[in-house]
């Protein structure tokens, strides 16, 4: 198992081509699908994840083994505007969670959580962006 592991739920996932993929694709490998306990939210076409305590809230997504760590999390820091050339308070934050294994077991990952106000956002109910 890698040392640290990245979850994405939302245009950092494989099926979705952003600009930020070839950061995963160089400095990363995949893992696992996963899923995380949350609320998924449609900001202004992206999603944002926030936690939750209720064990039927789920967020969905991959799990990825962070090979070039300074490399991967600045890179992605700056992406998601939570790195100190962003004025606080941060629209995102980054944090370790516990992410469910799709075939069994869990495990820690860094997530990038959402950090406002959810209460006017539409909540993706399926917990998946890409349905």
């Amino acid at each position: 198992m890698p040392l640290e592991l990245l979850f994405v739920y939302g245009t950092l996932r494989r099926q979705i081509a952003s600009n930020m993929q070839q950061v995963l694709a160089d400095y990363c490998e995949y893992y696992s699908y996963g899923v995380m306990r949350g609320k998924l939210y449609e900001v202004r076409g992206y999603p944002g994840a926030i936690e939750s305590s209720n064990a039927n809230d789920k967020v969905f997504g991959e799990l990825h083994g962070i090979l070039d760590r300074q490399r991967v999390l600045a890179q992605l820091d700056d992406y998601e505007e939570c790195s100190n050339k962003f004025p606080r308070p941060h629209e995102y934050i980054r944090k370790q969670l516990s992410v469910e294994l799709i075939g069994g077991g869990a495990t820690m990952a860094w997530v990038y959580l959402y950090n406002r106000d959810v209460s006017k956002l539409r909540q993706i109910v399926s917990g998946d962006y890409l349905k």
